[in-house]
């Protein structure tokens, strides 16, 4: 950023903005971009002047580009040269720019004008030649692509072509080209959409899977392409291919559809700037029209199950906000409107009867989390009643009017409901007829019906508003049920609910349900039908869902954690085909390991309660630290972070962002003993844990970003992440130090910080780039000891980095006056981390050496007091730093030796036993 121009007097808005200005260029010296630009940005709406504001538009282009923002930093460099075409700096900032976003034949002008106005500026050359030799590089590929796309469409388009091998290979070229920016634009520009669709409409499996990962490439990131091919395919065409009996097909529709929706959304990454004006110019019709199809896709007869499943997935992702912060919540209303109903259709499947839609055993919890999350973004009452309204209607139309086969379908909406948006599930129930029929159904001979309306009592008999209902008409039913059912698909289902109605006092020992003993006989029960294979895994399902209310007993926990065959039997049930069992198997680690949230009472209130005869929670006496760390060590032995891991991986509407804050909850409670942390690396912990960090409920990325460092700060980061894997730990960590994070979770990421640090420059950078600089200084003033020291040894590891360096010659800065304190403190350890962190800058940096008798006049005493420590590190520590301040200027060094210090060092040379 170039220096601001002198300012005639009077000018007081002017004054204002310049100060903004400087203030920008003084924190963009110090390597603070974000804020930087901020300060211009603010000068921009104080300032009218041309020239001044063309300035501000420079420097806001360098901000930008620092900030890896191209199309933003294209931008302001060419509001600048509308203001001044010789301005060179905003020319030389537009061509890097447009070499970073792919135009090279405008940053090669752009260069060319740079030369032509600076002929000796050698920069200039050196980037002309740089670009010049790769706009070569690529049109020689070019060339060499154009025969190479006609080549590969005739071999896959030839009906005469016999060869597997060759087409395999044609096809395989074809996709991998797509990936390219050059080769996507080439296969688009080559009439490549044309003959995609004539291979989608070949109906051959291998063919379609080759046309939909090849239109992958060509739609990523590119919102004008992706509107083009949407035009050419038609939504119709893409949701019936999604729809196919394939399920490899299908599912490559369905990341084909998931990429046209984000390219629609935001995808400018790549796309030329003007194009993007002239040929998009709203794509909200184009999402609108893709989701009506999505819809219509849910109630289509002929639509496959697998196709189904991949429909609601989509809308799961695509549909709500990502975020509260986002304002606008009009799809999902939009959706609400003109699909709850359709949705619904899935949700009260009945498999087996006549008419029902064909769905998998995923289907309706996925319809419940989509109802769900579409629930959650309404904003307001009026939105909500909508919605209740919408759900009460549909369930009437099926429940009144209608057989026996209505009444099933409506409550297995209501079931739906229940298991997802539970408040209007819960309105649901109240409707007049419904709460009567479950419990009539619930006798029934036909054990279909029987089986859905116990699973309509167990779902009801979650929610608070029902439970005393059912516990006084449902507990004596369900009993019934279980006692005298011949099918164990019956009494397996009672019992859970017997669980559920069971388990009301959560971990409160003192709140038990049944009588003594009853819970641990239903435990047995469902360890006994968990692991009997020949039980069918939707029944053994439900076994565990019955384990996930048992285990809030500590008895039922010690017995569980025991039967190693059960613990086996739940970990490969979690990984089969059935996702919705995820959830359960949660819930269960998280009883047995104690990972869920609970606060020592305050003992004043204790007394009070005693003295007010109130209700005291009791912790049961195996619930007890020595306790919990024996079950993590058994789960441990019994593979349960393998069985994690793959739980993690599932890309499925069951795994919910309060499902992956258990998962979280019970990794962290694995890693809290150092000695297993190896073991749940060396399993696929650290890897399955990055995820968990970075998406999710805030509480969830927390601890699995807390267990994440407590392996960091242990282990050797390099073998616990190997490869590109360690980068992508830095940001979990960097979300540690924000101020609402504990005191503990603030100093293991301090920790952990530290020991990436002091790996690789690399590191350092993407350190810095995440923002975690400032927040590890302001912790160097914490009042906590440990928290102080851990910050001061991260910030001497990230003294290795040059820009971290200048930040402590910025002027006005306290932070090299902080570390010559720090080194005089009486904390020896601060001592050793602070002293270590001025060896090492004076030693990088010399001009650090001559502002050190600047920032204190303490200085020279506390460099003294160093060498006259009883510690030998200490010593070392105060001699490179002295011996860096002599080499550095002759005045220090004259100053340093008229001192004592000449005497001290005399000493010390001396010194036989500290070579």
């Amino acid at each position: 950023p170039c220096p601001a121009p002198p300012v005639p007097a009077g000018a007081r808005r002017q004054v204002t903005a310049r100060q903004l200005r400087e203030r920008g260029n003084a924190l963009f010296q110090a390597g603070d971009h974000g804020a930087a630009l901020a300060a211009y940005t603010q000068a921009l709406s104080l300032c009218d002047a041309g020239p001044e504001r063309a300035v501000l538009h420079r420097n806001r282009a360098a901000c930008h580009l620092k900030l890896e923002d191209y199309a933003e930093a294209e931008a302001d460099a060419s509001k600048a040269i509308e203001a001044d075409g010789r301005d060179v700096k905003a020319l030389f900032r537009r061509s890097q720019a447009l070499q970073k976003l792919g135009r090279l034949d405008q940053a090669v002008s752009d260069l060319q004008r740079c030369v032509s106005l600076e002929p000796k500026n050698k920069a200039f050359q050196e980037a002309l030649r740089d670009l010049g030799s790769s706009m070569h590089e690529k049109m020689k590929t070019m060339s060499c692509t154009d025969s190479k796309v006609e080549q590969m469409f005739r071999i896959l388009l030839d009906p005469e072509e016999k060869d597997a091998d060759k087409k395999q290979k044609a096809a395989q070229n074809l996709i991998v080209l797509a990936r390219e920016e050059a080769g996507a634009e080439k296969i688009f520009q080559s009439d490549g959409v044309r003959l995609l669709t004539q291979l989608l409409d070949t109906a051959k499996a291998d063919l379609m899977l080759a046309a939909l990962r090849t239109l992958v490439g060509l739609c990523s990131g590119h919102r004008s392409r992706t509107t083009a091919i949407l035009m050419e395919l038609g939504a119709p065409r893409l949701s019936a291919v999604l729809g196919v009996e394939h399920e490899q097909v299908s599912l490559a529709a369905c990341n084909l559809l998931h990429v046209m929706f984000d390219s629609l959304k935001e995808g400018l990454q790549k796309d030329f700037r003007g194009k993007e004006d002239a040929v998009v110019l709203d794509s909200s019709k184009d999402l609108k029209l893709l989701i009506k199809h999505l819809l219509e896709l849910l109630a289509l007869e002929g639509a496959s199950a697998h196709g189904r499943d991949n429909a609601l997935n989509l809308l799961i992702k695509v549909v709500p906000r990502k975020s509260p912060k986002e304002s606008n919540n009009s799809l999902s209303l939009w959706v609400i409107d003109q699909g709850l109903k359709k949705i619904l259709e899935v949700g009260s499947a009945v498999c087996g009867t006549p008419g029902s839609l064909p769905v998998t055993e995923n289907s309706r919890m996925s319809a419940s989390v989509l109802l769900s999350k579409l629930y959650d973004d309404l904003k307001c009452d009026a939105e909500r009643e909508n919605f209740h309204h919408l759900c009460e209607d549909y369930v009437r139309s099926w429940f009144e009017g209608h057989e026996l086969a209505g009444k099933l379908r409506a409550i297995q909406a209501v079931s739906c409901l229940l298991q997802g948006p539970s408040e209007a599930g819960n309105r649901a129930l109240e409707l007049e007829g419904i709460m009567d029929s479950v419990l009539s159904l619930c006798a029934s001979v036909r054990e279909a019906h029987q089986l859905l309306a116990v699973e309509a009592l167990i779902h009801a008999a979650d929610k608070a508003k029902r439970a005393s209902f059912i516990t006084a008409n449902g507990v004596s039913l369900l009993k019934d049920i279980y006692k005298h059912s011949e099918r164990d698909s019956i009494r397996i289902r009672a019992l859970v609910g017997l669980c559920k109605l069971g388990s009301a006092g959560g971990t409160d020992f003192s709140m038990k349900q049944f009588a003594e003993g009853s819970t641990m006989k239903l435990a047995k029960q469902c360890r006994k039908w968990l692991c009997n294979e020949g039980i069918d895994a939707g029944t053994r399902r439900w076994a565990v869902e019955g384990l996930a209310y048992l285990t809030f007993d500590a008895d039922v926990k010690e017995e569980f954690v025991e039967d190693k065959a059960a613990m086996q039997a739940m970990f490969q049930l979690s990984k089969s085909e059935d996702r919705s069992v995820l959830y359960a198997v949660a819930s269960t680690l998280v009883n047995c390991t104690n990972s869920y949230d609970h606060e020592e009472p305050d003992p004043q209130m204790l007394e009070l309660a005693k003295y007010a005869k109130q209700h005291i929670p009791e912790q049961h006496p195996k619930d007890k630290p020595d306790f919990v760390k024996r079950r993590v060590r058994k789960l441990l032995a019994a593979g349960v972070v393998s069985a994690l891991a793959c739980m993690v991986k599932s890309e499925n509407p069951a795994l919910t962002s309060s499902c992956r804050e258990l998962i979280s909850r019970v990794f962290l409670a694995l890693v809290e003993e150092a000695d297993d942390r190896g073991r749940v690396v060396a399993q696929g912990g650290g890897k399955a844990l990055i995820p968990l960090s970075l998406e999710g409920t805030e509480v969830g990325q927390t601890k699995a970003a807390q267990a994440l460092a407590k392996i960091t700060i242990t282990s050797n980061p390099e073998m616990a992440f190997p490869g590109e894997r360690i980068y992508e730990v830095v940001r979990p960590l960097v979300s540690l130090l924000h101020l609402q994070r504990s005191g503990l979770e603030n100093f293991e990421g301090l920790m952990a910080l530290t020991n990436l640090a002091g790996i690789s420059e690399r590191l350092r950078q993407k350190i810095l780039k995440e923002k975690a600089v400032p927040m590890i200084e302001g912790y160097m003033f914490e009042e906590h000891e440990l928290i102080r020291l851990a910050a001061t040894e991260c910030m001497c590891n990230m003294a290795l980095s040059k820009e971290v360096q200048e930040l402590f010659l910025a002027e006005g800065s306290d932070r090299l006056k902080l570390m010559v304190l720090y080194s005089g403190e009486e904390d020896e350890k601060l001592r050793r981390a602070a002293s270590g962190t001025l060896a090492m800058l004076t030693a990088l940096h010399p001009p650090i050496c001559k502002r050190i008798p600047q920032v204190t006049v303490h200085w020279l005493e506390i460099l003294q007091a160093l060498l006259l420590s009883p510690s030998a590190e200490l010593q070392h520590r105060g001699a490179v730093v002295v011996m860096n301040m002599v080499a550095a200027a002759q005045e220090l060094a004259e100053q340093l030796m008229a001192s004592e210090m000449l005497e001290i060092l005399s000493v010390l040379a001396k010194d036989k036993d500290k070579p």
